[in-house]
Order: structure tokens, then sequence, then C-alpha cells
């Protein structure tokens, strides 16, 4: 019997839905069934898949709240069916702040959920200056100033540690 897995995703600028696609990939080709929705487009039940996983990305400090809230708000079903999360931010680029566990985003985002995924990812996004609105520029700028990160505006720089990524996702097939 083909497992049934649902992914759900909250995106601002593609990268997190770029890593639910490889995630499926592998998934897919490990056999399994798999159905990928964004948290705005979702309209299923949980306990309509034997796995489910969420991932979301960060912008100014904080995970999407609409995944916060349908988080709060499923926490029973997602604790009756096998779960996963991954967080994708910036921050995970540098290798002490690359798990859930050194993770600050990842840290703050369990404290204002009242659950706790089965299995848990952190991934390194994308930083790409010219995509992003002038305000987002200047703000993301000044956090990559402040986290000695890259400022020069022309940066286009693809942190994601697509390995990584696969690994969840075998992680992920044989929960």
């Amino acid at each position: 019997m083909k497992t049934k897995i649902g992914i759900l995703y909250s995106t601002v600028d593609g990268q997190t839905l770029k890593i639910c696609n490889v995630i499926k990939e592998v998934l897919v080709k490990k056999g399994n069934t798999v159905e990928l929705y964004s948290i705005d487009d979702f309209d299923k039940k949980i306990a309509d898949y034997d796995k489910f996983i969420i991932g979301s990305s960060i912008r100014y400090g904080k995970h999407n709240a609409k995944i916060i809230e349908f988080i709060n708000n499923h926490k029973a079903e997602l604790d009756n069916t096998q779960n996963a999360f991954f967080s994708v931010n910036l921050v995970a680029r540098k290798p002490e702040k690359a798990t859930p566990e050194t993770n600050p985003y990842f840290i703050k985002f369990l404290e204002t959920i009242n659950w706790i995924p089965n299995k848990s990812a952190v991934f390194a996004g994308k930083l790409d200056y010219q995509k992003y609105p002038f305000f987002d520029k200047l703000m993301i700028q000044l956090i990559m100033w402040m986290t000695k990160g890259p400022t020069n505006s022309k940066t286009k720089i693809e942190y994601t540690d697509w390995d990584k990524v696969k690994e969840f996702a075998v992680l992920l097939n044989n929960m």
C-alpha cells in the first residue's frame, strides 16, 4: 500500500516551495503519493494523510502567521498523524545555526505553538536582493549587516544545502 503524504507550505520568495518540490520528488521516487499545498489553498483534512509535513519560511524573524494558526488549530490532528516541520531562513546559512536545536527562529517558533513535530529540520534559504521590494531589501540588508552576511545589493546566493534536504526527505520516508 502506498503511503499518502501531504505537504503544506508557506513561502515568501519561492525557496520554501522549491525545497518542498525536492522533498516531494524524493518521496515520490520512494513510491509514495504526495500532495503539495500552499497554506492559502489547503482545504483537506490532515487525517486524509498517513504523514503530514509543514514547511515555512521566515520574514522579519517570524514564520507565517497562517502556519502558526493552522498548527494551533489542528494540533490534535497533527499529533494523530506522523508529522514533520521544517523552517527556511537565512540564519541557517551558518553551520552553528543550521539545526532545530541551534536555530534561534526555530526555537522561537516552538515557543509560539503548542506542538512538537515528530521530525524537524532547518534549511538555509536564498538571498536575492534584486528580487526584493525596496523596503524588504533595506531591512534584509540591515539584518545581514548585523549577522555579518553579504549586504551588496547585487548579491544573489542560494544557501540551501540540497543534500541535506534530500536526506531529510529520506528520513521522512522512513518514519
